[in-house]
């Protein structure tokens, strides 16, 4: 009779850890309601589950994400319509610089279980007018049409008030944001807009022929 009480104790702890195992498995898998199935996807790392962000950095991928976007669409135009070398670098370092943002910040809210932004069609990006920096339509469109000297200055005062809206978006992040990867994402766009910002007011000064850089193309200095 003792023989068989004991085996029943052993039994019941052995299901009450096994129980607990499974809890604490669900509960590692929805701490704080997102999905966390794709936590070991290429673009996250294995800090990205649940539990470790929250809404802010959310917001911030989601913002950035077509703010980058934008861009992007800048810069490929570049390549075409620059007729500074410098400015043709400028753009190919910024796409170079963005598009892997672009493709882990989509992984961060896969791994959360949110919603990755559409790409607009076209230059349409009006559902993102309110956002700090980013261009209308209208402006897209006008930098489409132009070309050369033109186009680079046009491209350089776009691009400057783009990446101040970006800085002000990263210093959002870092004050308010809980994901590690995010914050550090928001350092280096900090650093590295700042930095570009300075390079295309230096630019700006140089193609424009004064300081406020209002005419485009007179006695601009070529690289």
């Amino acid at each position: 009779m003792r023989s068989l009480n004991r085996r029943t104790a052993l039994l019941a702890a052995a299901a009450t850890a096994a129980l607990s195992l499974t809890l604490a498995a669900c509960g590692d898998d929805g701490d704080s309601g997102h999905s966390g199935h794709a936590s070991a996807k290429a673009t996250t790392s294995a800090t990205a589950s649940p539990g470790k962000h929250n809404d802010a950095d959310v917001s911030f991928a989601q913002g950035m994400i077509p703010h980058h976007r934008q861009a992007v669409e800048m810069a490929d135009l570049a390549a075409t319509r620059a007729s500074s070398a410098q400015v043709k670098k400028l753009a190919a370092g910024i796409k170079k610089a963005q598009d892997p943002e672009i493709r882990a910040m989509s992984g961060w809210l896969r791994a959360w279980g949110e919603d990755v932004p559409e790409p607009m069609p076209g230059m349409d990006h009006s559902e993102h007018d309110g956002m700090p920096g980013m261009m209308g339509s209208k402006e897209m469109e006008e930098l489409k049409k132009a070309s050369g000297a033109d186009f680079d200055t046009a491209f350089l005062k776009m691009m400057v008030e783009h990446h101040k809206g970006a800085v002000e978006m990263a210093r959002t992040e870092k004050k308010s944001g809980a994901y590690g990867p995010a914050k550090t994402m928001a350092d280096a766009i900090i650093k590295t807009q700042n930095e570009e910002i300075t390079q295309m007011n230096k630019l700006l000064g140089k193609e424009a022929g004064d300081e406020t850089g209002h005419e485009s193309g007179k006695g601009s200095d070529k690289g």
